[in-house]
């Protein structure tokens, strides 16, 4: 009997050495998603890989570069991510590594939302076309690499700016991730509904056409009217004002976000 309860505490205790690992490396890569660090792990990789593979053939010239490679590679990157390495001692610290919570991402939302809000609003009062689609679990990578890329920190003075008219990006879409501007002046497939009203003119079809075809969420700005409208599963939400706008967005962008149960709004014309 004290024998199998010693191989059930070797057993727990393997379990959660291996757990306390897996969250350690899972923090680290949150940590460094979307950073230059990224490339420098693909390269460790390739640099592994052949490592391997010239100990499997034996090349022994290509096995000893890797070697080398291998054995100084930790000072390099000591020294060549010294910033990325400053700040993640200084997150540890603090408790931030270990202590992103689902709040930390909700506050991120947070800031994303006001910062649309802020600058449909804006846009709108100016009459200021523009069309703003964003990413949520279908990825939006196709259409962006039809625009310029722009991969910049989402504010309401960026997306402003990049829809002033007589600017080179203003024509086409917007598309964003997370709390990412990733590119502007894309092409979004256009719909072919026969109910779109036919007083909606090219950024409505743009909309309702990429919600056909992936789940994100796409707001246009009418250059005509300025009314502001979101396209949603194939649907046009029509004459949106802040408080609607607000109550939509946060509804598809947070955390729990799930379909809502109010019946959404009709394009004109449709009985």
């Amino acid at each position: 009997m004290m024998g199998w309860d010693f191989d059930l505490l070797q057993i727990l205790r393997v379990f959660i050495d291996i757990g306390i690992v897996w969250y350690v490396l899972y923090k680290l890569i949150m940590l460094i998603r979307g950073t230059k660090a990224i490339q420098l792990l693909k390269g460790i990789a390739v640099v592994l890989a052949v490592w391997l593979l010239s100990i499997a053939f034996n090349l022994q010239t290509i096995q000893w570069i890797t070697s080398q490679a291998i054995d100084w590679g930790l000072i390099v990157i000591i020294i060549l991510f010294q910033p990325e390495l400053r700040r993640a001692l200084e997150q540890l610290g603090r408790g931030n590594i270990f202590g992103r919570s689902a709040r930390s991402e909700e506050e991120i939302i947070r800031q994303n939302i006001e910062a649309i809000i802020q600058s449909c609003k804006y846009m709108a009062k100016r009459r200021i076309g523009a069309l703003i689609s964003i990413e949520r679990e279908t990825g939006l990578g196709d259409y962006a690499e039809t625009g310029t890329e722009i991969n910049g920190k989402l504010t309401h003075q960026l997306l402003t700016n990049i829809f002033t008219p007589n600017t080179p990006l203003h024509d086409g879409a917007v598309i964003l991730k997370r709390d990412k501007v990733i590119a502007a002046a894309c092409y979004l497939p256009l719909s072919e509904s026969p109910f779109i009203s036919k007083e909606l003119g090219t950024r409505h079809r743009a909309a309702v056409g990429i919600s056909e075809v992936t789940d994100s969420l796409t707001i246009v700005v009418s250059e005509e009217t300025g009314g502001i409208s979101c396209a949603k599963n194939g649907e046009l939400h029509r004459e949106l004002n802040e408080d609607s706008l607000k109550e939509l967005l946060q509804e598809n962008l947070s955390l729990n976000a799930k379909t809502p149960d109010k019946k959404p709004r009709r394009w004109r014309g449709e009985k």
